[in-house]
């Protein structure tokens, strides 16, 4: 299970360790974005300093209706007990953890100032009833 809070700003945000190919390490701190459908936008001087290997580029909508062309990167994240290997695409601003992350999770937001989330497998839910 992953934990995280709202933030004073009603930001869902999740401490989650990135990796780069060499064992490279962040502990990077995201917001939840239930509006992108990829797994996590890092800014680029993060993505430098973890020296992900470069994909190449993809076509992305932004929240104003903006089609841009954004670089594409590869990284390990570690989620719950397993690694996991992820796009992740260089954004300027903070790190977004988006709808393909949390596919098979169930997230639980107490929206509140300090108020909690946990983001739990549903396998492993599952399989516990």
């Amino acid at each position: 299970m992953l934990t995280g809070r709202i933030t004073a700003k009603k930001e869902a945000v999740v401490k989650i360790q990135v990796l780069g190919p060499a064992g490279q390490a962040a502990l990077v701190e995201a917001a939840i974005d239930t509006g992108y459908d990829g797994f996590l936008t890092l800014p680029a001087l993060l993505i430098h300093d973890l020296d992900l290997p470069f994909e190449g580029t993809a076509r992305a909508t932004l929240g104003d209706g903006t089609t841009v062309s954004m670089d594409v990167f590869r990284a390990i994240v570690a989620w719950e007990d397993e690694s996991r290997k992820v796009l992740v695409l260089a954004a300027e601003g903070g790190a977004h953890l988006g709808m393909a992350m949390l596919a098979g999770s169930r997230v639980t937001l107490d929206v509140e100032d300090e108020g909690a989330i946990t983001i739990e497998s549903l396998a492993r839910i599952r399989s516990v009833h």
